[in-house]
């Protein structure tokens, strides 16, 4: 009978046209592409950002190469076989890095970058589960960039060795 009821509503929602049809919801919430998280600012080294205070009007070299003047202190071990520098940096604008797709992104949002192929981990650092994010559970929360606990260049932890079980608190009140 449910099922009839909504089917001649249907229709006459159809015959009557636009005017009787109920007003689409407005939905407030942010889309995923439009919405910015609060980090902090990245862990840039010590006097190299802004990159075009060096790299402005400096040729791009799209050549993949060992680095032999500058950022010799950077040894990729980033699925070194398939990744070079200008994978995540952008060429035409140093001070940003760029998606797949070619996309500016900032490097306060390179989480978007690290997103595209650690998705799960992205899932799990959004909803707090994979990385630090401070703040309030229903309310304005502040989150860690990747690059805070990971080197983008070598992201991997070293090995940590296993410690003993915590011992258990003596029974010092009774």
């Amino acid at each position: 009978m449910r099922l009839m009821n909504l089917a001649a509503i249907g229709i006459v929602a159809a015959a009557l046209g636009p005017a009787a049809a109920p007003p689409e919801p407005q939905h407030t919430a942010p889309k995923r592409s439009e919405e910015r998280l609060e980090v902090p600012p990245p862990p840039f080294s010590e006097g190299i950002f802004p990159c075009t205070s060096c790299h402005e009007g400096m040729p791009v070299n799209r050549t993949r190469r060992v680095l032999t003047e500058m950022h010799t202190d950077i040894v990729l071990k980033h699925d070194q076989e398939h990744r070079w520098c200008l994978d995540c940096h952008d060429a035409a604008n140093r001070d940003r890095l760029h998606l797949a797709s070619g996309a500016p992104v900032s490097f306060e949002e390179s989480y978007l970058l690290c997103g595209q192929c650690h998705g799960e981990k992205l899932r799990d650092w959004r909803a707090g589960v994979h990385g630090k994010r401070t703040g309030n559970w229903n309310g304005a929360k502040r989150y860690l960039l990747c690059a805070h606990c990971h080197n983008p260049h070598q992201p991997r932890f070293r090995a940590v060795a296993p410690k003993p079980a915590p011992v258990p608190p003596s029974r010092t009140f009774r």
